[in-house]
């Protein structure tokens, strides 16, 4: 068994966890908000954690443990064993903290995900209170799921999409020596099974079909120009090998930088299926994760965590998003640095069927690159995706409509292009690129649908047609003057004004 984590540890780790996600909202009266609750709330979790344990084992440790959740700023507790024991026998049910609400609602103004990053560093942080015995059990993890997905349900239910998987517990279960042990192994080795069966039933893409789709995408000449140097340079490599020329050592890992929603993924996927097209990879499936997938909020375990992941990678491509996080902690003892170590590692010994690609934005990425040696040697070759201009938006909002089966109606697709300009001109630190595109696509299907809901008989024109009225929120229809009056004051000749002379001599 591992050795307790101590108390100064666990604030440390604590403070770090909360402070980095205190800065991930930008709006001050809600990052206030939260900073004077959160310490209060996750205390709580803490008891039900412990309670979904055992309660009756409540020791001197669980206590020093709980006064170690306080954040930089605010009072330490200073409770005695009694409070913490009856706190945990007299734990009912869990309750969505009273800020989520706040963070839901500014989600959905500002088309963020706070609320979603709130459930991962909700789960990462009860998951550290449930190492208070360096174990993490199977009930333990069943309560932990069990909050985040009562939080998960109400994002759903606001309509609040996600970019990446959720975080569960169950991947942080510890595993005792028992006799029931060997089934683990038996289990782990179905799962390596499984892709070696895909893998001869699939086989590799054709490259110029996967070609046909990267030139399809809006934009990107210049990563579509860099895409195929790099196909080029690596045909030519492999012929070198096979003539028995000698060949310049190279790495193929990749630096994509650029801001969220430039179609970092999509391109990142089209080359694992073209890398193992020209068979530099086996498998060429896409592995995505980011801090979370990769960091464990407790000691010890983010080195299983990190090669977990490097495993499922293997044969084809690793996409770190947001890579910079790992590295972007104050804290010279972060578990992203050892995350970051164990994927140098993963790299090396996998060199020959593993390719990384990490990602983020411009200026952190570089801090991130050079934050480590072994980082500048493996990752050379980069990448700028550049933010999409008015014109390509309103190119990404009608191949979503056509994929979709809509039209859009002259008038409506005259003020998209207008709004989407207009995005684009005024976008500041929140802009989400394609992903914007998708969330007003997403909230005219919902209007249109509740247009069209409201009619007797809707025609199939009905069904498809995006008019004016779906694509504009209130504000908008407010900010806009009805057409007839508008019409009015333009075809209204200006009256003469009495305190110009001009105008006087002028009237009749």
């Amino acid at each position: 068994m591992k050795e307790p984590i101590t108390p100064s540890s666990t604030h440390k780790q604590y403070n770090e966890a909360v402070s980095a996600y205190r800065r991930l909202i930008p709006d001050p009266t809600l990052r206030m908000e939260v900073s004077r609750q959160i310490d209060a709330y996750l205390r709580t979790c803490a008891l039900g954690v412990w309670q979904a344990d055992n309660a009756s084992a409540i020791t001197p440790h669980h206590v020093e443990f709980y006064n170690a959740i306080y954040s930089t700023g605010t009072p330490a507790p200073s409770a005695l064993y009694w409070e913490v024991a009856g706190g945990v026998a007299d734990y009912d049910l869990f309750e969505p903290p009273v800020f989520f609400s706040r963070l839901c609602e500014y989600d959905r103004r500002k088309n963020t995900q706070l609320a979603r990053r709130f459930v991962d560093q909700m789960t990462l942080l009860m998951l550290l209170f449930a190492a208070v015995d360096s174990v993490v059990s199977e009930s333990e993890a069943g309560f932990i799921n069990a909050c985040a997905d009562t939080l998960g349900a109400l994002c759903d239910r606001q309509g609040l999409g996600t970019d990446r998987p959720s975080l569960k517990a169950d991947e942080f279960i510890t595993r005792r020596d028992a006799p029931s042990t060997p089934a683990a192994p038996a289990k782990a080795g179905a799962r390596e099974e499984t892709p070696a069966v895909e893998e001869e039933a699939a086989p590799p893409p054709n490259l110029d079909e996967v070609l046909a789709e990267l030139e399809r995408l809006c934009g990107l000449e210049q990563v579509k120009k860099d895409v195929k140097s790099l196909i080029n340079l690596v045909k030519v490599r492999k012929m070198r090998e096979e003539a028995q020329l000698p060949v310049v050592p190279m790495s193929l890992h990749l630096v994509f930088l650029g801001n969220p929603g430039t179609g970092k993924t999509t391109v990142a996927r089209l080359l694992a299926q073209i890398y193992h097209a020209i068979g530099v990879l086996s498998k060429g499936q896409l592995v995505e994760v980011d801090r979370s997938g990769l960091v464990a909020g407790f000691v010890g375990q983010t080195a299983l965590k990190t090669g977990e992941v490097i495993q499922k990678a293997i044969g084809g491509v690793l996409f770190i998003d947001e890579a910079y996080s790992l590295a972007n902690q104050e804290s010279a003892n972060d578990f992203g640095r050892e995350a970051i170590e164990v994927l140098l590692k993963g790299m090396e010994d996998n060199r020959k069927d593993l390719i990384v690609i990490v990602a983020g934005y411009t200026n952190l990425m570089e801090k991130f690159i050079h934050s480590n040696p072994g980082l500048e040697s493996r990752f050379n070759k980069y990448f700028f995706f550049e933010d999409y201009d008015g014109a390509q938006l309103m190119d990404i909002f009608r191949s979503i409509c056509k994929k979709q089966g809509y039209t859009l109606t002259q008038e409506a697709e005259s003020w998209m292009a207008k709004d989407l300009l207009n995005l684009y001109e005024s976008r500041d630190e929140n802009f989400g690129n394609a992903r914007d595109v998708r969330n007003l696509f997403e909230k005219a299907v919902s209007r249109h649908s509740n247009r069209v809901a409201a009619m007797d008989s809707p025609t199939k024109e009905n069904l498809m047609e995006l008019r004016l009225e779906d694509l504009q929120d209130e504000e908008d229809r407010e900010m806009e003057p009805p057409q007839e009056e508008s019409a009015s004051k333009q075809a209204e000749p200006p009256r003469p004004d009495a305190s110009s002379g001009e105008e006087s001599s002028n009237a009749p």
